[in-house]
């Protein structure tokens, strides 16, 4: 059945790249989502029951074997299919005669169909009556072996849960990325803790291709997709690299499906050197992988709404963990009203928890790419293990730098020889202008190279990936060298780098002011001919220490440099969301976890089974996995219930007791830090252990969130487009909203904010104390109180500006429960006018 369904998916292909590329050369064409008035099946039905789902998407046989994984060699037509047959006979009516090419058929999120036409045939379908939108599609882009030891999971939230061989069971987390390698040990479902079965009420399938063969999919992997129609029409789809089927031909997606769900244990070999056992936050959890992220070229929109229509509405996920965000601002009146974000909607109506990567354009303030309220957002910050590496020179400095390399035999000083120094003869002033990069052995003499430590530039090569360490270290070995030391070109400003796995003995010296004191004393050590200003003598020697055993720093957490800022931008002309963005921060910077056998999407990791990468796509699904060991717990708790117990307990200290920091520049970004505030970090640093426990939450409701989008002025329409809801009289604004936050854009002389705690402990009595932020006086009714087991209790609180400023300040509001719950909420104030105004 293979081998048909590979043959099947190749004929698919090809006639749509055969259809799209006899369009595209016709007319000038773009993909469009295209949404309708009508109700989509989602909004016409309530959601079907569990055994319903297994019916249309199995067989009978499936039912009598639920423990089995399935290996679907067809697709799905079930589900949907009058939808499909209404769209076709629009397009049909509205483009008679027409060339165009319908890419998929919304059918449960929203109502609507993504399409390759003209501008002029979007015009034209813009203007029928039974038309609600038509938006342009857009691109999208990607934005651990301690980190479970970091956040304490091993002796508090696992333990919690029976401990790390039942955390998270029964829980699906459903992965929107670049796809996954089936055959990572982080995946397979014959471990130590043995079988454990696929959960009742999912019922998604695993696609079956030549790159993605049966039984790829198992008890811990319980179903896999890939979306690409949208790329394929634009004639950029790469076979070759992207593989038409769920396979991760890239690394990012199964990176971020083992940190968030990957087996507990699985030995971490990079290079030949052993560096621990990693685990997933939920190690037994289940996953289910969605791929609409391709290396070649990122994603699109079309085809990730296709995948959220797929894995929210049919597939039954517990939870949808997004590492991805757009490439750019989206237009309209609000950012809220994308495709993407409206899908996610439903998908949290459907009782799914959302979380998705803050993005990496930071520190710069409004850079967030993650808006909506109903979408968790999580920023990146540092964890406390580090890799050093230093290298000892004969003057007795010690340079530091990276590079995960075993070290020189202790004691011993090896000679340094810099590699345009030791160019063959043959080698000419055209050949030797990258030879200092140590890309191509040929043009070096070994017999000056071998079994000294050879110096190597990193340039700005190596950041556009033109050169590679991987190369240099091949160049070095096949010199005999004893090692290698790469120096920092004066050009390569600010770029930050990831220790470097390296089989040899060396080390990267990633500050070009350090890289000048190696330079400077390997060039005074040269003895040179008095006539002929020949080198005579390389008089430098150094010894390295290695950089293959971690260290562990108390100044953890601190906020990346990359890690996108708040405030939340509400619409393209920036002006501010009344809600906090990001939600809170999780670790992000240097993390272990699986990689794809045929990832490329580092280079120095190709071929290796883990790689150690950096960013907010590594801080999600952190947080995915940390919300399926509370889903896992309170299986009845709402997607904001799950984000609110999160983000109230987070920690707002670091280590060693101090502010939590967060870096300010690109350029030495240590040197450039101060303390964190709610843009930067959100409500803190994601405490597992406490948020099992958080005391009181803050709950919100998926009307909750439609009278807010229907409270945006001229959003009426837009709010029925996409949801298929009339706005009401009821409205109410983003601070009304029961987040647990309070984000005001402009105080203008004072405001009255409502919040409701509900009681998910026992009988507690709390007492309310609070840090106003700078120019805002605060009160709060009632000061303390007594809730009750379920109960709810509304409060008060009442902001007065002091001042008048323009610049933002942040407070905290914090409850403290007498049975030792400390329940937490920032406050962010950016623009204050006072009482106090002098007529002049």
């Amino acid at each position: 059945m293979g081998s048909i369904y590979w043959v099947h998916v190749v004929l698919v292909l090809c006639l749509v790249m055969f259809i799209s590329s006899s369009c595209q050369d016709d007319i000038d064409g773009a993909v469009y989502i295209v949404t309708l008035k009508a109700l989509s099946s989602r909004h016409n039905a309530q959601r079907r029951t569990k055994s319903n789902r297994l019916f249309t998407h199995g067989t009978s046989e499936i039912l009598k074997t639920p423990h089995k994984a399935r290996n679907i060699s067809r697709p799905d037509r079930g589900h949907g299919s009058y939808i499909a047959k209404v769209h076709d006979s629009l397009l049909r009516r509205v483009l008679k005669g027409e060339r165009y090419l319908k890419l998929y058929s919304y059918h449960y999120l929203i109502n609507g169909f993504a399409l390759l036409v003209t501008p002029q045939q979007a015009e034209k379908l813009a203007r029928r009556r039974e038309v609600a939108n038509v938006v342009l599609d857009f691109s999208v882009r990607t934005a651990t072996t301690h980190t479970p030891e970091f956040l304490g999971l091993p002796r508090g939230a696992w333990v919690q849960e029976g401990g790390y061989d039942s955390a998270g069971e029964g829980i699906v987390i459903g992965f929107i990325d670049t796809g996954i390698d089936p055959t990572h040990p982080s995946f397979s479902d014959e471990t130590s803790g043995g079988q454990y079965p696929i959960p009742s009420h999912y019922s998604g399938i695993c696609e079956v291709t030549r790159d993605f063969p049966s039984g790829s999919c198992n008890r811990k992997l319980v179903g896999a997709r890939h979306f690409a129609a949208s790329a394929i029409t634009r004639g950029i789809f790469n076979a070759s690299q992207d593989y038409a089927s769920p396979f991760d031909g890239d690394g990012h997606g199964t990176h971020t499906a083992s940190i968030a769900a990957g087996n507990h244990g699985i030995p971490v070999v990079v290079a030949g050197h052993h560096f621990g056992n990693a685990s997933g936050m939920a190690p037994r959890s289940h996953i289910a992988v969605y791929k609409a992220l391709y290396k070649s070229f990122g994603g699109f929109a079309a085809d990730v709404v296709a995948a959220i229509d797929q894995v929210a509405a049919q597939d039954g996920v517990d939870i949808v963990s997004l590492s991805i965000t757009p490439n750019r601002r989206p237009p309209g009146i609000a950012t809220f009203f994308n495709p993407i974000d409206m899908a996610l909607l439903s998908a949290v109506k459907a009782g799914i928890f959302v979380v998705q990567a803050s993005g990496n354009t930071g520190p710069s303030p409004k850079s967030i790419s993650s808006f909506s309220p109903w979408i968790l957002t999580v920023g990146a910050a540092t964890h406390d293990r580090i890799y050093s590496n230093s290298i000892l020179l004969g003057n007795n400095l010690t340079v530091a730098g990276v590079g995960l390399a075993p070290g020189t035999d202790k004691g011993e000083f090896y000679t340094l020889i810099s590699a345009i120094h030791a160019l063959n003869d043959e080698t000419t002033a055209a050949d030797d202008i990258y030879m200092s990069e140590c890309q191509d052995p040929s043009g070096l003499n070994q017999d000056v190279v071998e079994g000294n430590l050879l110096i190597c530039s990193y340039s700005i090569r190596f950041v556009l990936g033109l050169s590679t360490i991987k190369q240099a270290l091949t160049t070095a070995k096949n010199l005999s060298a004893a090692g290698v030391v790469f120096y920092m070109d004066p050009f390569v400003i600010g770029f930050q780098l990831n220790p470097t796995p390296m089989k040899i003995p060396g080390i990267i010296i990633p500050s070009p002011d350090d890289s000048k004191i190696l330079l400077q004393y390997y060039n005074s050590s040269l003895e040179r001919d008095e006539t002929t200003k020949k080198i005579v003598k390389f008089g430098a020697v150094a010894s390295l220490s290695g950089g293959l055993k971690a260290n562990y720093s108390n100044s953890a957490p601190k906020i990346m440099y990359y890690s996108a800022r708040g405030p939340d931008p509400e619409d393209s002309f920036l002006d501010d969301a009344e809600i906090l963005k990001p939600n809170l921060v999780a670790p992000g910077n240097s993390i272990w976890a699986a990689w794809s056998c045929l990832g490329t999407d580092s280079v120095e990791f190709q071929g290796e089974k883990f790689a150690m990468m950096s960013g907010t796509s590594m801080a999600a699904p952190h947080i995915a996995g940390l919300a399926a060991l509370m889903k896992q717990k309170f299986p009845t708790f709402s997607p904001s219930a799950i984000g609110s117990a999160l983000s109230t307990t987070a920690s707002l200290r670091d280590k060693k007791g101090g502010p939590i920091m967060a870096q300010r520049a690109y350029t030495n970004p240590d040197l450039n830090q101060s303390p964190a505030t709610p843009f930067d970090m959100g409500s803190g640093f994601v405490n597992a252990t406490a948020a099992l426990d958080p005391g009181l939450i803050f709950d919100c409701s998926f009307d909750d969130y439609l009278m807010f989008l229907c409270g945006i002025n001229g959003s009426a329409p837009v709010v029925l487009n996409y949801t298929g809801q009339s706005c009401g009289e009821s409205t109410m604004n983003a601070i009304d909203l029961n987040l647990p936050s309070i984000t005001i854009a402009k105080l203008n002389q004072s405001r009255t904010v409502q919040r409701t705690v509900t009681n998910v402990g026992p009988m507690e009595t709390y007492s309310v104390g609070w840090s106003a932020p700078y120019g805002v006086s605060i009160s709060v009714n009632p000061p303390h109180f007594t809730v009750a087991s379920g109960e709810k209790k509304v409060l008060n609180l009442f902001f007065k500006a002091t001042v008048n400023n323009s610049v933002p300040s942040f407070g905290r509001i914090a409850f403290f429960g007498n049975q030792g719950h400390v329940v937490n909420i920032p406050l962010s104030v950016m623009v204050k006018v006072s009482y106090n105004v002098t007529n002049g």
